[in-house]
């Protein structure tokens, strides 16, 4: 992982234009090729950034650049789509970089691991035909929930969170966009599943292709009989 803390301004270009003006920021280039611009408040969310896969290229700016004070300029493609990010680097401040090794991921507590197991054991929830096939696939960017196949023998990966929001789904995405160079996975299907999953996530989610799946938790356990109720 790199690191670089850096007066620098961005434009964001593709599906969407956005613009930062010049600041110093934090700007983190990870090993899986994601490239993401943090500032000192706005808690973990980063101002703007390009997901993997995508490809960087480090220039020397144009004259009027330089002129403006710029003295390196990042491009960041986008591999599958038109997306492209261009910082403007005026002042490095501090460049290092890490090797981290192979992240263990998440390990869940609680309710959402609860879900987990549940909803391994009850496969059914997802689809009648449905199969598992393993929890916390192992992917390069941490483990997949739960990975099934449907009726057809196609992959499922699922997403299982107690609350759902964009962040999942912005997490699912890049799990399904890494499965889907498997050829032995693709196609890849998604699922996001939640006890509670919050209207815009259900719309960015139905976007891209991703089923959202209501998890009942009293059912699942048995304390609460679905079929015993009048309403």
């Amino acid at each position: 992982m790199r690191l670089v803390v850096a007066r620098c301004s961005a434009h964001y270009t593709g599906r969407l234009a956005a613009h930062l003006p010049l600041a110093t920021r934090l700007l983190v280039v990870k090993a899986d090729g994601s490239v993401l611009l943090h500032s000192d408040g706005g808690s973990y969310k980063p101002l703007n950034w390009m997901s993997p896969p995508c490809s960087m290229a480090v220039t020397a700016p144009d004259a009027e650049a330089v002129a403006r004070g710029v003295s390196e300029v990042w491009a960041v493609q986008h591999a599958k789509s038109d997306d492209r990010l261009e910082i403007e680097l005026h002042e490095i401040i501090h460049d290092s970089s890490h090797s981290l090794g192979i992240d263990p991921g998440l390990i869940k507590e609680g309710v959402e691991a609860h879900l987990q197991a549940m909803l391994a054991d009850q496969i059914e929830l997802v689809g009648a035909g449905h199969t598992l096939v393993r929890r916390e696939y192992p992917t390069a960017i941490g483990p997949v929930d739960i990975l099934a196949r449907d009726s057809t023998g196609a992959t499922v990966a699922i997403e299982i969170k107690r609350r759902g929001d964009i962040d999942g789904v912005e997490q699912l995405t890049r799990y399904l966009e890494l499965l889907n160079r498997d050829p032995l996975l693709a196609p890849v299907r998604g699922v996001y599943a939640a006890q509670e999953i919050k209207p815009q996530a259900r719309v960015l989610a139905t976007d891209r292709g991703i089923t959202c799946l209501v998890l009942d938790y009293d059912a699942m356990r048995g304390v609460d009989n679905v079929d015993a109720r009048l309403f």
